[in-house]
């Protein structure tokens, strides 16, 4: 997101292709300037405030629990959610060393089912590419994702209601050619904004999205930004996939085991490794701790349990004692 917004100002200042505009690049990419076009369209999100201080005048009539983020960081840095007074100033005050501004955004917690939602705007027009569900780090009063679960299992109906909130953040941003990704959560088939960014999704998406709808962002991105027009053509697959984000104990690596094993068995699809031998594993804080991860793809929902059950129970991140710190408990489905 921070770096969309420094290829916009640049190719506006430079006169080069660019699919948005620098203006509007703050607005998907600041949260603050997010959370108030949404207001002022009636897009459906959690009440909140906006500020660098805080008190109980300022946080009016929002109900605990609340959730508490820097309006500029991401991969999870700096969001908590808060139970009481106490709680929230703390998580305030860390939110805030955390923001470029100093600016923290609290919000009501809303539960419900998580979805992410790539999608491709062409000439204003909304296609979804791949609806699927999160899941987080379980016992945690942060928001840090260990697993994408495709298809997201949820109604036709909800699908439809997707497809129209999303056209309509569209319309409030004045989006025409994009990617987009949007987080949202379900709750009683209702929807909530959480928020969105006009980008690919990032991580494992460029080999997700092809594999599931046919149609490769990233290239249409890249056509964008050249000044092509790409025009979206999907081919939908029927096939479940998890992809599944490691974590780690406290510790420090020496070596990953039995991802390769399980690739040339057919039981993953792909992996990757993101730490080295030497780095060192303290408390999980971000998305950015993540050890690893990998993918399961699979034709029935049954296959797709028994190869992320066998793939659970092999692969390992050692340390130099022979003891595998990689969080166990939390790879299940």
């Amino acid at each position: 997101d921070q770096m969309l917004l420094v290829a916009a100002q640049l190719s506006e200042k430079l006169n080069l292709p660019c699919y948005i505009d620098y203006e509007t690049a703050k607005n998907v990419s600041s949260k603050e300037y997010m959370k108030r076009i949404f207001v002022e369209n009636n897009i459906p999100t959690a009440k909140y405030i906006v500020g660098s201080s805080i008190s109980l005048s300022v946080i009016g009539e929002l109900n605990f629990p609340l959730i508490v983020k820097p309006v500029d960081c991401y991969s999870s840095r700096g969001v908590k959610k808060v139970l009481n007074y106490d709680e929230l100033l703390s998580a305030f005050e860390n939110a805030k060393n955390l923001s470029r501004t100093e600016t923290v955004i609290v919000e009501e917690f809303v539960d419900g089912l998580e979805l992410s939602v790539d999608i491709y705007v062409e000439n204003g027009k909304v296609n979804i590419l791949c609806i699927r569900s999160l899941d987080k780090i379980p016992n945690s009063e942060k928001f840090i994702i260990c697993r994408g679960n495709y298809p997201a299992k949820i109604s036709l109906a909800t699908k439809g209601r997707v497809q129209d909130v999303a056209q309509k953040i569209v319309e409030a941003f004045g989006l025409v050619d994009t990617p987009m990704l949007i987080q949202m959560k379900i709750n009683d088939e209702q929807i909530h904004i959480l928020e969105f960014c006009a980008r690919t999704g990032g991580g494992i998406k460029y080999r997700l999205l092809p594999k599931v709808c046919g149609f490769d962002v990233v290239k249409a991105v890249l056509d964008l930004t050249l000044g092509e027009k790409p025009h979206v053509a999907m081919k939908p697959l029927n096939t479940f996939i998890v992809d599944e984000f490691l974590y780690c104990n406290p510790g420090i690596l020496d070596h990953t085991e039995g991802f390769e094993e399980l690739l040339k068995n057919g039981v993953i699809d792909h992996y990757e490794i993101y730490k080295s031998a030497g780095y060192q594993f303290d408390e999980i804080n971000s998305s950015g701790d993540r050890v690893a991860y990998f993918s399961v793809v699979a034709d029935t929902e049954a296959e797709l349990r028994r190869k992320h059950q066998i793939a659970a129970s092999v692969v390992k991140a050692v340390d130099n004692k022979g003891k595998d710190l990689i969080r166990h408990d939390i790879i299940n489905i």
